[in-house]
């Protein structure tokens, strides 16, 4: 960037990039903040001056829109990075290092049952409705798939630990019982539907979902904030393996989902 940087240019900036760690803030709902994305929509060197005050801070700009705001991601080891450890801490897991991998399974089925399409993620104008019923249907059928896969590997003598990441964590997973009540009445903390509360909840308080109602032990919708998360992790490579999968399938041109082995009452569809 060539051009003479004012103070109030760097400031500018710099508040754009505030705004958007701020993840229920809506440009819809701050004159100050809709003003800075069309600045930063209308002018390239408002636009680099951003990209490079969020580069310094260790974020990466993945979009600025009317409707979602600054959408920042956290570069490796910046301070605003959401390590897996972080996160176990944040939701109060009990055994942090056996149920890491299960909330990150949890999180790409909740990713890819929200978009389960490439034109949804394309589409700015697609809402994903995710169900904590549905979740823990669609992730014990995937871990069905996975054991089939994982005894005919044994058959032919191939090593389990050669096999996608998401191949491994079946077993826990599939052990964990759906759900349980304390003694006083309360869902128990380690059954796999309170661990995806947990899951969509922290997707809710970081702006990714809105609570619709609490049906199905909970129904969310997606923001568009999310879906640019999501375009990021479908090139990760176990987003790609649960799809490949085919636990998850469309059944109608507007996205309804259900488990491809099992047909699912009209309640239990997204």
């Amino acid at each position: 960037m060539t051009d003479v940087i004012r103070l109030a240019d760097a400031a500018d900036a710099a508040r754009l990039v505030a705004l958007g760690l701020r993840p229920k803030q809506r440009p819809a709902r701050d004159l100050l903040y809709a003003d800075l994305v069309r600045r930063y929509q209308q002018d390239p060197l408002f636009e680099e001056l951003v990209e490079a005050v969020a580069a310094g801070m260790g974020l990466a700009v993945l979009a600025v829109t009317a409707q979602s705001g600054a959408v920042l991601a956290a570069m490796t080891d910046s301070v605003f990075e959401v390590k897996i450890d972080d996160y176990a801490r944040r939701t109060q897991l009990r055994d942090r290092q056996l149920e890491k991998t299960l909330h990150g399974l949890i999180h790409i089925a909740v990713a890819a049952l929200a978009f389960p399409r490439p034109d949804d993620l394309a589409s700015d104008t697609y809402v994903g409705r995710v169900v904590v019923d549905y979740v823990d249907q669609v992730v014990r059928e995937a871990c069905r798939k996975l054991e089939d896969r994982a005894r005919a590997a044994e058959e032919n003598h191939d090593p389990l630990e050669g096999a996608p990441a998401l191949e491994r964590a079946w077993r826990v997973y599939a052990r964990r019982a759906e759900a349980a009540s304390t003694r006083d009445g309360r869902q128990a903390a380690n059954t796999t539907r309170a661990m995806i509360s947990k899951a969509l909840k922290f997707l809710t308080d970081q702006g990714f979902l809105h609570q619709m109602s609490e049906d199905g032990g909970g129904t969310f919708r997606t923001t568009s904030r999310y879906q640019i998360q999501v375009r990021e992790l479908a090139a990760d490579s176990a987003f790609d393996e649960l799809l490949r999968l085919g636990v998850i399938s469309t059944v109608s041109p507007t996205g309804t989902l259900r488990t491809s082995d099992e047909k699912k009452p009209e309640s239990a569809r997204v």
